[in-house]
């Protein structure tokens, strides 16, 4: 699942460097990468939302939840930071810590292409509250303001109808459909395409 903004800063968003340390702020959350104190946490999220999540997402391996992995995923995070080609971020919730879910600028390509791939994906107790939206105007931001990416890439499942209203209302427009996308939960599935232009000077799209 996907998502993204136009380039004009959000009001209440700020981007903090610690230490080398990246640090995305919005009105209600703080976006940071992933650490090994969060594994208790995710894997709960995640076992929690297993029945919702499921449906649009890759198949889970058998040790997905387990520490091992978990500490994989957290190598990965700090590995793609430090190199440039991936910004993944989870979303805390500021008034009490909770971990919400996770976001994502995969396969972040230079040169000529200046581009991104978002995903996300947020935990049932959570979703339909605006969290997401939030998450991808601060991160689409960031990559537009602070990276100079000039394009923002997601697609998702035809009947996903409230990832395809997210990514609508964050500033993404239908661009068309990919067959065979993706395997998701088992199978070989189309995705409908949309993109985030930092100068975007194209008009209305229809949804196919």
């Amino acid at each position: 699942m996907p998502c993204g903004t136009g380039s004009r800063p959000e009001h209440g968003t700020s981007v903090i460097f610690r230490r080398r340390e990246l640090r995305l702020e919005t009105e209600r959350m703080v976006l940071r990468p992933p650490q090994m104190g969060d594994w208790r946490a995710w894997s709960a999220l995640r076992r929690d939302s297993e029945d919702f999540l499921k449906p649009w997402e890759p198949l889970w391996a058998h040790d997905h939840l387990s520490r091992r992995a978990f500490t994989n995923r957290v190598g990965w995070a700090r590995h793609s930071i430090a190199t440039g080609t991936a910004v993944p971020l989870f979303l805390i919730r500021r008034e009490d810590g909770m971990l919400l879910g996770a976001i994502t600028l995969d396969n972040i390509r230079r040169g000529p292409a200046q581009s991104g791939t978002t995903g996300y994906w947020i935990g049932q107790p959570f979703a339909r509250h605006g969290y997401m939206r939030e998450a991808v105007l601060s991160l689409v931001n960031y990559a537009f303001t602070v990276l100079d990416l000039s394009r923002i890439e997601a697609g998702c499942l035809p009947e996903n109808t409230p990832s395809r209203r997210l990514l609508e209302g964050c500033g993404y427009k239908y661009e068309g459909v990919a067959q065979s996308y993706l395997q998701i939960n088992g199978r070989w599935r189309n995705h409908v395409l949309y993109a985030n232009l930092r100068n975007d000077r194209r008009g209305r799209t229809d949804v196919g």
